[in-house]
């Protein structure tokens, strides 16, 4: 077995199906008064639902949350945090919801308490990412990572099949490149092979039954345990491509990652058989690369980046801004067979065997 170091995330999980009830014992243990409920605009009647649910504990509602965290939408709620007195924040939602409890904890260091209703992940790690300019820029810092998460698979049932499917498949992006990352241990392979086989039997019975509870207990089960691996290992080309096309071009977070994974997997795959092998048992299939392409194909989601809102024009751009700062990585990173990696994607086209 070959030597590695790991390190433990602290934080408390709670999991089950009407975990919610005990939000208010959460907060109290956290030892807070005040908080301050985040959501996106399109999640506004959840958050007043949590609102609800916590009384007198709550002090306010901030709904702006959106993909990508703009610094200045940060700052804002940061501000109304202060201005209300707020000594917490709960989060309730997806990647958007709980990156903007990061980006306020980052410098606030105010408590969150995350309540994830899709499978992103984000709430298991200390990464942030924070857009200013244009450009997205990603950090670690223990800080902003979630003191309490309350995994309640009731409130996923209301996901929308499209978004559970690529929201999915953005999980399996944290485990898949768990398992390749420099820094791997026997226990973060665990998590990731478990995490990839459970998304992998939850989406298809999500897709062909919504309201399927086992189903979205064992997705939500997969997106903690991926998470939980992306928030101890560190991340390789696949992100470091994602963040580029999402921060740069403003396209959706997880369809850009169930779009790109099996590309950037091919990349790896010679470079890294044991992981590719490892993907491929987890899904039932032979070769991992090709197994999710097909796992997104076959339940509905987008496989090319021209059907999100990516101009070809900008592919060489795009390529440019993933050379620089690269991610550790399998593979050395060559700018000819990155462009191509982006062609494919861009097009469509399921990866060779």
């Amino acid at each position: 077995m070959k030597s590695f170091i790991y390190n433990g995330q602290a934080g408390r999980v709670i999991f089950g199906a009407g975990s919610l009830q005990h939000l208010v014992r959460e907060i109290d243990a956290l030892g807070a008064r005040k908080a301050l409920v985040l959501s996106t605009p399109e999640q506004r009647a959840s958050a007043e639902m949590i609102a609800d649910l916590l009384g007198s504990r709550a002090v306010g509602v901030f709904d702006r949350a959106v993909m990508h965290v703009p610094i200045e939408t940060a700052r804002e709620a940061r501000e109304l945090a202060r201005k209300l007195g707020a000594d917490c924040a709960v989060a309730i939602g997806g990647g958007s919801t709980t990156g903007l409890g990061k980006a306020m904890a980052l410098d606030s260091g105010l408590p969150i308490l995350a309540i994830p209703t899709t499978y992103a992940g984000s709430e298991m790690t200390p990464i942030y990412g924070i857009t200013e300019a244009g450009m997205k820029k990603t950090g670690k810092d223990v800080r902003v990572l979630p003191r309490t998460v309350i995994y309640d698979p009731e409130l996923t049932l209301g996901l929308p099949v499209g978004m559970s499917i690529t929201s999915g498949i953005n999980a399996i992006a944290h485990a898949a490149e768990g398992l390749y990352s420099v820094d791997c241990n026997p226990i973060m392979g665990l998590m990731a092979k478990e995490g990839i086989a459970a998304m992998g039997r939850a989406l298809p019975a999500i897709k062909k039954v919504a309201s399927d509870a086992a189903a979205r207990s064992d997705a939500l089960y997969g997106a903690w345990l991926c998470g939980t691996v992306l928030g101890n290992v560190g991340m390789a080309l696949h992100h470091k491509l994602c963040h580029t096309l999402g921060g740069s071009f403003n396209l959706p977070h997880a369809e850009t990652h169930t779009i790109v994974l099996p590309h950037a997997l091919a990349y790896n795959a010679a470079a890294a058989p044991e992981a590719m092998a490892d993907i491929a048992v987890a899904l039932g299939a032979v070769h991992g690369p090709q197994a999710v392409f097909d796992l997104a194909k076959n339940n509905g989601a987008p496989v090319a980046l021209r059907d999100i809102g990516m101009k070809e024009a900008d592919l060489d751009r795009a390529c440019d801004m993933a050379m620089q700062n690269q991610y550790p990585n399998p593979r050395p990173l060559e700018r000819r067979a990155i462009r191509q990696l982006l062609q494919q994607a861009f097009d469509g086209e399921r990866p060779g065997a």
